[in-house]
Formats: structure tokens, sequence, C-alpha cells
């Protein structure tokens, strides 16, 4: 029996003794159990009632490929390169990089788990298998880099319409690409993670792998892992969110159309919503980096997507450096 294999048959939330589990895979007690063990060590909260046997708290939707794909609209369904689900994968960017030009525009890449999920400069992203969303894209531009800034602020952008869609409120947007939400009671939390990376010539063409993890459900013990605030989608819909099929063509629908978007109109189509969301305008900032740390008070962002700050003597400088460590002062 192979972990996959053993989520799946927890996946409704109802206890399952080990000695059914292992009659039914044709193995011993003993292989389920090392099974259960190996999920646990990935996040997974597998529950031992005794008698009882084992038993997920919740229900738990596994991605499917076929589903995602007939819940899109048929248009966007049509622009598509490649949609793939895969249980694990090192990284869903680094799969798409490994295909370099054969993978199609538009192509998506989905995993249950990721062994070495990358966020911003380098942090480990926490990949717990039939929790979460995460997913890379890759998508081609015909012209250079000097077009796509502002790129990595758009899809944050594209992370609020989703929720929208999914009828989740309660997200903002931090500059240059964190999704945080607030809880009752709790500081803003990280709800979602983007990177995006680029590839090909300055002057065009190029490509952008854009990677994205959603939390639809953390436990305690993810959270203490994280090492920072964390929301998920369960507390902001009062501990139901969307069945991941569902909120993963979300996502899918929502990146093709507003790529889409941005390759036509670049950053200014989303810079109204951006300012709408933007959670450190007129906040007390302190920004520290190679430069040193600076103070001053958010300003918003230019029509590139630079970081605007209010310095103490009523001066705006531009932060373009996403190398920028940026926190509330």
């Amino acid at each position: 029996m192979q972990a996959a294999e053993l989520l799946a048959e927890l996946s409704a939330g109802e206890p399952r003794s080990g000695v059914e589990l292992a009659a039914g895979a044709g193995v011993t007690r003993a292989a389920v159990w090392k099974q259960i063990e190996a999920l646990r060590a990935r996040g997974v909260p597998i529950e031992a009632g005794g008698a009882r046997g084992y038993r997920l708290p919740w229900p738990v939707q596994l991605l499917d490929a076929a589903r995602i794909r007939a819940a899109l609209p048929t248009a966007v369904a049509k622009q598509l390169g490649a949609l793939e689900v895969h249980w694990e994968l090192d990284s869903t960017s680094s799969e798409l990089q490994r295909r370099g030009a054969a993978a199609a525009d538009l192509s998506m890449m989905l995993a249950e788990t990721q062994s070495a999920g990358r966020g911003r400069r380098g942090r480990r992203w926490l990949s717990p298998p039939g929790l979460n969303i995460y997913l890379s894209c890759v998508k081609r531009f015909d012209t250079g880099f000097a077009t796509l800034s502002g790129l990595s602020l758009a899809m944050g952008v594209i992370v609020l319409r989703t929720l929208a869609a999914l009828g989740i409120a309660g997200a903002g947007l931090k500059w240059p690409n964190d999704v945080l939400a607030v809880a009752p009671g709790n500081a803003p939390g990280k709800l979602a993670g983007i990177l995006v990376e680029l590839s090909g010539e300055y002057q065009g063409p190029c490509a952008a792998i854009i990677g994205i993890g959603l939390n639809l459900r953390l436990t305690d013990a993810l959270r203490e892992q994280a090492g920072q605030p964390t929301c998920d989608l369960a507390t902001l819909a009062g501990g139901a969110p969307p069945e991941r099929n569902r909120a993963a063509a979300a996502l899918i629908a929502a990146l093709a159309e507003g790529l889409r978007q941005f390759e036509h109109e670049g950053f200014a189509a989303f810079a109204d919503e951006y300012a709408r969301h933007d959670l450190l305008r007129d906040q007390p900032l302190r920004l520290s980096g190679a430069g040193g740390e600076r103070d001053g008070v958010g300003h918003g962002v230019d029509n590139r997507g630079a970081l605007l700050l209010r310095l103490p003597d009523g001066g705006i400088q531009r932060i373009d450096s996403a190398d920028v460590t940026v926190r509330r002062a």
C-alpha cells in the first residue's frame, strides 16, 4: 500500500481499522502502520481511535485532473496547455522548468505534495498532502522582461479574484507577492504565497513560471512549523473551505484570464484592484536589506509595481528589489 492509496482510503473522514485497510490492500498491518506514519510525518493529521481504527478529522478531496478540467469554463479549458496532477513532485515549478520548451503556454502543474516546495528568497513552502493547493503555470510572452514589471503583484490580485469567485472575503495584499488574511483575534497571516521565475531573452521572447501555494486547511502543528503567522480558507469560511478541485479550477480560470489580460494591458489593468487591497498603504513600515534599514510610511505602488515609501522628510522612495524585507514598524 502506498501513501496515496492510504490517503484515498481515509479521505471520507470515517474510521477505518488497520485490519480492514490491510485486508483491502493485501498487505500486512505493519505495512499500513508504516504508511500512516509516513503521512503523519508529512503533516496529515491522522487520528488513532483504538479499536475503531484510523481516521481524518475531516473529509479530504483528492485532486483530480478530469474533475478540475470539467469545472472550468469552456473558453478557459480550450486555452490551456497541459493540466497535470501528480501525487508528489519536488516542486511544481521545478517540474515545469524541466519540461522547458515542451511545456505549452498556460500549462498547469499541480501536486498533492511537494518534497522541496519553494517560497520567496529560497524559503521552504510546507506542502502536506491532501490539505492545500500547490500549483504552477507557465506563461509565454513575445515581449521581454521589461514588459513584465508588476507581474508578481498582478498575481496577488488574481488570487483575490479566485477567492471572490469562491465567495471568500477577508484577504489583502502585502508587497511584493504575499496574500494575507486576518482571522478574528489574530494578526494577519499568510494565506497564499507566490513565486515568479523568469527565463528567456531580455528583449524577448521570455517565459514566466508562476508558482502559487494556497492554504485551504492548516493544522496547529503546521502553523507552528511555518514559523510565521498563517491563515487558511477553512478559517475564513467558518470551518468549511471550498472543495479542493473546485478551488483549483477557480484558481486556474483566474490565472488563464488574468495572464491574458496582463499580456495585453500589463500591470495597469490590475493597479486599481491592487490599491483597494494594499495592506501596506498608509502603514508605518521598516524595510531591511543589503542597504541596511530604513523607516517610512507605505504610499502605495507606482505604475510599474514598485513599492512607494514616504520618508520622514516627506520624500518618496521607490523600492524595486524583491530582496528587501518589509515589516510594519
